[in-house]
């Protein structure tokens, strides 16, 4: 459902204008225009930096981060088989740029600035050709790269105050560069597209100006618009079959630049800075796609423009279901609440409440209303329908709300802050009130739930307790300590046992009657488990963390039973929908990802 828009070029739109491809976390996702279909090449071991296309369509390319000092790989895929053909890797901690060569003999990759180097790989042989450090001594790093478009010798790399012009000898194994003259200008390249006919090519620049560059005699032609520069740089770039210039730019603007001074004929204004640039056809459509994961459609020469996809582009905190329906979910991130429609993968409403993070939400039995909790220190109840505002409760805790939940009657708020405190509101038809105050944690509480009854419910906390609460006597009833920071704690739906997880790794299983330990299983080799959620008949259980999977346990068996890789962050909160048809999981990197609910045996 999201995509990771800070990528440079991460929006391709595929040669047989049918699909368009974009990089999530670690896998590159390939969706249908029409039917919004998706299938997901999965392989790569760390974030996506970079993606790329044949001109042919038969193949793609991406390329990924990596820790200092250790190989990045480049991974070679066949679209049409959706696998993968080769692992490519030279590049160490980045690979930056890739460009496919025009009738996809070679592909170029360029690494990052703790690698420096370009190199050229042979397609058929899956082996690399050559290498060379990427820019002279004196120039600062090349941070982007495009094949020629009629020859497969040729390429050019631009970056900070370098732009080159290299042509590979086979028969040597070599690639030299040739330095482009810019004169006086000294310009940081962000974004760079070649002319169709190979005599010229644009670079876009920090500065907000576009160059034109002759490809035979490396010399400047011209550069503008000079005087009104496009604000916050230059960021795609995209020429037309008419030789007009699309230009995106850092502030949001997409523009229709014609003639050598580059003047401005129409232009839009889209949501987030603008990364990609990409043509479907001839030209008569186009896609923009911003670092807010917004993905717009505009026509041309119409210039208007469509959101066809949107997502968060912060940590995802939390996801809900409405009660009996999974039509319907909630999620929630810096800035903003959302609520999406499941079958269309639609946005359908969306909660603005700038410069704060909501940590939880939780949508009331009755529908009347989604309550939620942010780090400012209060608690907001929005209309479902509309997302109005119905009331605030201002300093509900002092280090920001964590954690929420409500009464199946809808009176009373359970919820719990920063500082460790658990408060309990009456909420009225036009009052809400402070009913009491438990004060057992001292620390976060990170996860509220309740009992069917209404009479009691369990919180966890960072501090290493679970406390289960009589919340009609407002008195501790049980407490259940370990060597853990508690991050998520469920019921068995017949409330004689509770679950709980952690940063131990650990899924503990509790008594509620005593909270004595009935018994530990090792849920995660690696990370702490963020998320957990139950089915309605209490016979399996998903837990997702910091290793990035999402699995599904056998309550009675404590043992997994399936496993789903997908996600490039890690794992914030999950939740099976009523009626067991999805999994939905949120992650930190701002990915929502929908698993079809597997058939258990």
């Amino acid at each position: 459902l999201s995509l990771t828009g800070h990528i440079p070029c991460g929006l391709i739109c595929h040669p047989n204008q049918e699909h368009v491809l974009y990089p999530l976390g670690c896998t590159v996702v390939i969706q249908e225009l029409d039917s919004k279909k998706q299938t997901f090449l999965h392989g790569h071991t760390n974030n996506i930096s970079c993606v790329v296309v044949s001109r042919d369509g038969l193949y793609v390319a991406s390329g990924q981060v990596t820790f200092m000092g250790f190989k990045a790989d480049i991974i070679l895929w066949h679209f049409q088989r959706r696998e993968s053909l080769a692992h490519l890797s030279l590049h160490k901690g980045r690979v930056e740029g890739l460009a496919f060569s025009p009738n996809s003999l070679y592909l170029v990759s360029l690494g990052g600035q703790d690698d420096g180097s370009v190199v050229v790989w042979h397609i058929g042989k899956r082996e690399a050709v050559c290498g060379s450090p990427a820019s002279a001594r004196i120039a600062g790093s090349a941070t982007v790269v495009v094949s020629s478009s009629c020859r497969d010798e040729v390429f050019v790399t631009a970056g900070n105050g370098t732009i080159r012009v290299w042509e590979l000898d086979l028969a040597n194994r070599k690639i030299r560069p040739t330095e482009c003259q810019t004169g006086q200008l000294r310009r940081v390249i962000t974004c760079i597209k070649m002319a169709d006919d190979d005599n010229y090519f644009y670079v876009g620049t920090s500065s907000g100006d576009v160059l034109k560059v002759n490809m035979n005699n490396k010399i400047l032609t011209d550069y503008g618009p000079q005087k009104e520069k496009f604000s916050s740089g230059v960021t795609a770039l995209l020429v037309l079959k008419t030789g007009d210039l699309i230009v995106g730019t850092g502030g949001g603007i997409v523009a229709l630049c014609k003639g050598s001074n580059y003047k401005v004929i129409k232009k839009i204004q889209v949501q987030g800075a603008v990364t990609s640039l990409t043509c479907r056809d001839q030209g008569h459509q186009f896609f923009v796609g911003t670092n807010e994961c917004q993905i717009y459609r505009i026509t041309y020469p119409a210039f208007k423009k469509e959101l066809i996809a949107a997502c968060h582009n912060a940590a995802i905190h939390d996801v809900v279901f409405p009660l009996g329906t999974s039509d319907l979910f909630a999620t929630c991130s810096k800035n903003d609440i959302r609520v999406w429609h499941t079958p269309e993968h639609r946005e359908l409403l969306r909660i603005v409440i700038p410069n704060v993070t909501c940590h939880a939400i939780e949508l009331m039995r009755d529908g009347k209303s989604i309550i939620s909790a942010w780090d400012d220190g209060k608690i907001r109840a929005f209309l479902p329908e509309s997302g109005r505002l119905m009331y605030e409760i201002n300093h509900a805790h002092s280090l920001g709300v964590t954690a929420i939940a409500a009464t199946s009657d809808c009176k009373r708020i359970i919820s719990g802050g920063g500082e460790g405190q658990v408060r309990i509101w009456k909420i009225g038809e036009r009052t809400h009130k402070l009913g009491e105050i438990l004060k057992e944690h001292v620390s976060t509480v990170s996860c509220i739930k309740m009992k069917k009854d209404d009479r009691e419910c369990v919180t966890a906390s960072l501090d290493g307790t679970c406390i289960i609460w009589d919340i009609v006597r407002f008195v501790r009833k049980q407490m259940i300590l370990a060597n853990t920071l508690f991050r998520c704690v469920c019921y068995h739906p017949e409330e004689y046992q509770l679950i709980t997880a952690g940063t131990d790794r650990r899924i503990g299983y509790w008594e509620v009657f005593d909270g004595s330990a009935v018994r530990e299983v090792e849920g995660s080799a690696s990370g702490s488990i963020n998320g957990m959620d139950i089915t309605s008949d209490g016979t399996h259980f998903v837990t997702g963390g910091d290793d990035h999977l999402v699995k599904l346990w056998d309550y009675a068996e404590g043992a997994v039973t399936h496993m789903g890789v997908g996600h490039g962050g890690n794992i914030t909160r999950l939740k099976i929908c009523p009626g067991n048809k999805y999994i939905v999981s949120v992650s930190a990197d701002g990915a929502i990802l929908l698993w079809q609910y597997p058939e258990v045996r």
